[in-house]
């Protein structure tokens, strides 16, 4: 099997079938097409979501298994209990948003690139402009330390990135993130492929079907919070 190719010039902005996706490499489904907002929002309403390389063409991914986590079954370590404590900190959400995709952007040691073009900076920039895309942000002494980004719909968050600067910025500013999203009346964060450290969070595998159950109706959903603008900063 091949991927599915998508024409720049296709204006209907539809994706094959998710469970079409190839098994190796896991999740690959689709090449092609553009970074248009409206295309962009679909695929991640159909459990898909861009990511590729400066050097390729546009690859649109649908893993199986799905990493994903459920607010309320959140689980901190007790050095994170400890950090999250502390009052050095202060966290914010949407007031530095192209800041935040900037830094997660840079390339990671041992790292020499990134899949962070400017292509998806510009896109996702678009996105936060129309109110589809967010940020939350960890401050020390004014500065900006750590943060992530992703796309809100419906009760979903589809997180993005994260970067950090100082030691636990990245994980206070998830953890702060989780918790708002949850008093919002968000259900599920899709945390798209498996890792350790988000496993450690309390993120777990399910299956690629199950998630696109969860999703078709999760994403019709309004939540209990729809006004990003009304609440823009919290501290710590």
């Amino acid at each position: 099997m091949i991927p599915v190719v998508i024409y720049p010039n296709d204006n209907s902005f539809q994706f094959p079938n998710a469970e079409l996706a190839l098994a190796d490499p896991n999740g690959l489904l689709a090449v092609g097409g553009d970074l248009n907002p409206t295309r962009i929002l679909n695929a991640y309403r159909h459990g898909i979501f861009p990511w590729f390389s400066e050097d390729q063409p546009i690859l649109w991914w649908s893993p199986d298994p799905r990493m994903i986590l459920y607010p309320e079954k959140l689980s901190l370590s007790r050095s994170l209990q400890k950090a999250l404590r502390k009052t050095e900190f202060q966290w914010t959400f949407d007031q530095a948003f192209t800041r935040v995709i900037f830094s997660c952007a840079q390339p990671r040691p041992k790292q020499a690139e990134t899949w962070i073009t400017p292509g998806i900076m510009d896109a996702y920039i678009a996105l936060h402009n129309q109110g589809h895309a967010h940020s939350f942000e960890t401050w020390h002494d004014g500065k900006l330390v750590g943060g992530l980004y992703g796309i809100a719909i419906g009760q979903v968050f589809f997180g993005e990135s994260m970067f950090s600067k100082k030691t636990d910025a990245s994980k206070i500013a998830f953890v702060n993130a989780v918790y708002q999203l949850q008093q919002w009346g968000y259900k599920l964060i899709d945390c798209q492929v498996a890792s350790t450290h988000l496993q450690s969070f309390g993120a777990e595998n399910i299956s690629r079907s199950d998630f696109l159950e969860q999703i078709t109706y999760l994403t019709t959903c309004h939540p209990e919070h729809d006004s990003w603008q009304q609440m823009s900063t919290i501290t710590s």
